[in-house]
């Protein structure tokens, strides 16, 4: 009898829900737009012009000042909205995918260290403690005040800030995976510590690995977007999400648009990375029922 491939089994399942395959759609979609921003916007995001500032989009083409070429109008300094979202989506995804792995590379790296061994876990744990009373945009306001403000500092602050969710949540697995049989069985023949973690324990905890990073990346995307809002992120010119909605707020009456798109990205963005996150954990998780 042939095996199904865990892989394919898997998009299989998460594709027999509509609504995680309708946010899987808009996720390719959007990413296949940001990748190819220079190509699908033909303006560049930093270019200005202010005799054609504040033009409205697609919305009221009857307007004077409306122009076929700017389809999602221009900002208060002229600069194309469209290509600001595409190229401020690169930034956004980028931060958040950095940030995710280097937060799930160290937070996965101690909690198996603290469920795998006894003599680590207190001193692991209480780490991690420290930093979970920490609400989590304070801790990286505090990490970018010593580091200084800066689109990298502002990363490495998100990744820290990642780690203890990735820490906790693997070492609850690990301490369940190494009471297993079979792991008790191999640790009897003699197989190296390392050799157990990496080939068996780790290879089993790689469901909640995957479900974890995938609802982090949601979490840091709208982690860039508030710490550029407050000003200690991105830096301006250089297009962000959250950056683009605080430099419209002065304008926030006289051309609401500019605070609207970039937040509807924003939300559809999170949205569909936390259902998919869902539907992940409803997939690779062996304790709950498909």
């Amino acid at each position: 009898m042939k095996r199904e491939h865990p892989v394919r089994t898997a998009l299989q399942k998460l594709f027999k829900n509509k609504l995680a395959t309708a946010c899987f759609v808009i996720l390719t979609v959007e990413l296949v737009l940001i990748i190819g921003a220079d190509f699908f916007a033909k303006c560049d995001p930093n270019t200005q012009n202010v005799i054609n500032r504040l033009a409205p989009g697609f919305w009221n083409k009857s307007a004077a000042n409306y122009s076929p070429e700017h389809w999602l109008g221009t900002d208060e300094l002229g600069r194309d909205v469209w290509s600001r979202i595409l190229h401020g989506g690169q930034v956004s995804l980028t931060v958040g995918f950095t940030a995710t792995i280097v937060g799930m590379i160290f937070g996965t790296t101690f909690g198996m260290l603290a469920g795998y061994y006894k003599r680590l876990d207190n001193i692991i744990m209480r780490f991690m403690d420290i930093l979970f009373t920490f609400p989590g945009i304070l801790l990286a306001l505090l990490i970018v005040a010593m580091l200084g403000v800066s689109t990298r500092n502002a990363t490495i602050a998100i990744s820290i800030w990642a780690i203890p969710s990735f820490a906790r949540m693997i070492r609850s697995r690990v301490i369940q995976i190494k009471e297993e049989e079979y792991i008790t069985a191999i640790r009897s023949l003699g197989a190296r510590d390392s050799w157990i973690q990496i080939r068996h324990i780790l290879i089993n905890a790689l469901p909640t690995i995957i479900v974890i990073a995938t609802m982090r990346i949601a979490g840091s995307i709208l982690s860039i977007a508030t710490l550029s809002f407050l000003g200690v992120g991105v830096q301006v010119p250089q297009a962000e999400w959250g950056g683009m909605i605080s430099t419209a707020k002065t304008q926030m009456y006289n051309a609401p648009h500019l605070i609207i798109i970039p937040g509807i990205a924003i939300i559809i963005t999170v949205i569909c990375f936390n259902i998919l996150g869902d539907k992940l954990r409803d997939i690779l998780d062996p304790n709950l029922k498909d």
